[in-house]
């Protein structure tokens, strides 16, 4: 299999703060990310050569981006594949590039859910006729799925239900501090360790400030050939990696699945790391932005991305790893913990964040010398999931 490492480099992003946007649509919203994307590359609007739209439900076609950026008769395509589907947008963009097809193009994503009548992911009906044995699952909450996730991994590993929690709130914890040195975040307010533990429970062990709120927002890349990047700028993000793992048919079914980790992570992360030549994720890593729609998502995926080791995570949590200051920052910008989970955006709102870490314009909230990045998005649920994770540098 060939590898895309080096042949693309992304030259501009943009994002809007993220939040309840009553008074911006989508297209309002992609306006704006698209024109910070324009003027942070140099470019103008009309040296778009193609572009790829990632949404869930916002649109069901790819005309909608098309009209909002005044792009009469370029190749447009809708990218919709979960909460990876941003990120999607992107490898596409970025394969197409790499394919010689064109040499600058436009990936977005976006999603308008707080005036959209959906309070966030909805139950997984709709998955029942395509999936064998999913019928169980009717009635079955991402909160539900993600609760047993959490369950299991406690009983796996020897936690105590109030030990696994206090580490569930710690991650929220740090995620809410990063997030008020954010000013594109929803939520900006620091929170304590008692706080988190005493909030209200949702599905039980996780409480309200273990899971992702539902928000509005656009983020766009663009994406040009690695040997035009420096005509742009002096400081291109190098794309690594860009690999998607889907979940294999029997999903959920799966007698040996121990429901304390996602297969799909690690198989994603081991395909990256390949693709990107890296062999101790752990140490070469300088930042990375993962899918914390719960708590314990984050906390596996530490594991999953072989971050920590197998059931070791929480010794990283009580040491500080994962914190700014830390040997491995993650969700340096506050995570869907505090930019809520808007489906289509989120992925390129994550690379938004490691691209201005690594050219050392994060603000308050910047790491130390980062060479590495890490993006991973999880659509649907431990089991049964849909994992992208790309990989930058520079």
């Amino acid at each position: 299999m060939g590898s895309i490492k080096d042949k693309v480099a992304i030259i501009g992003m943009g994002c809007t703060k993220f939040g309840e946007n009553w008074d911006k649509s989508a297209s309002d919203m992609i306006v704006e990310a698209a024109y910070e994307a324009y003027e942070d590359a140099g470019i103008e609007p009309n040296d778009i050569e193609a572009a790829w739209l990632g949404t869930w439900k916002t649109y069901e076609c790819g005309e909608p981006l098309a009209v909002a950026l005044k792009m009469p008769y370029k190749a447009v395509t809708r990218v919709e594949n979960l909460c990876a589907s941003g990120s999607d947008a992107l490898r596409n963009a970025c394969y197409a590039v790499a394919a010689g097809a064109y040499d600058v193009v436009l990936a977005v994503g976006v999603e308008k859910l707080k005036d959209s009548g959906w309070s966030g992911l909805p139950d997984f009906a709709y998955m029942v006729p395509h999936y064998p044995g999913t019928g169980r699952m009717e009635s079955l909450t991402a909160p539900g799925h993600f609760a047993m996730l959490a369950t299991r991994y406690f009983d796996k590993y020897g936690l105590s239900p109030e030990e696994g929690k206090k580490i569930l709130a710690k991650i929220a914890v740090k995620n809410h501090h990063n997030g008020v040195l954010n000013p594109k975040a929803h939520f900006q307010r620091e929170i304590t360790l008692d706080t988190a533990l005493k909030s209200p429970i949702v599905a039980w062990p996780l409480g309200l400030y273990d899971c992702c709120g539902v928000s509005d927002g656009a983020a766009v890349a663009i994406v040009t050939r690695a040997d035009m990047a420096k005509n742009f700028r002096h400081d291109p993000v190098y794309v690594k990696a860009l690999q998607i793992a889907t979940s294999p048919q029997e999903g959920l079914l799966d007698p040996e699945y121990d429901y304390a980790h996602v297969e799909e992570t690690y198989r994603a992360g081991v395909a990256a790391y390949k693709e990107a030549g890296i062999s101790n994720p752990r140490g070469e890593i300088s930042i990375a932005e993962v899918h914390d729609c719960f708590s314990i998502t984050e906390l596996v995926i530490y594991e999953d991305l072989q971050f920590s080791p197998r059931g070791q995570a929480k010794e990283d949590v009580e040491a500080g790893f994962f914190e700014l200051d830390g040997g491995l920052p993650v969700n340096t910008d506050g995570g869907l913990k505090c930019f809520g989970h808007p489906i289509g955006a989120s992925g390129l709102r994550m690379m938004y964040e490691v691209y201005k870490q690594l050219q050392g314009k994060a603000g308050a909230r910047q790491v130390k010398n980062p060479t590495l990045g890490l993006t991973h998005n999880l659509g649907g649920v431990p089991g049964l999931a849909t994992v992208s994770v790309l990989i930058v540098g520079l």
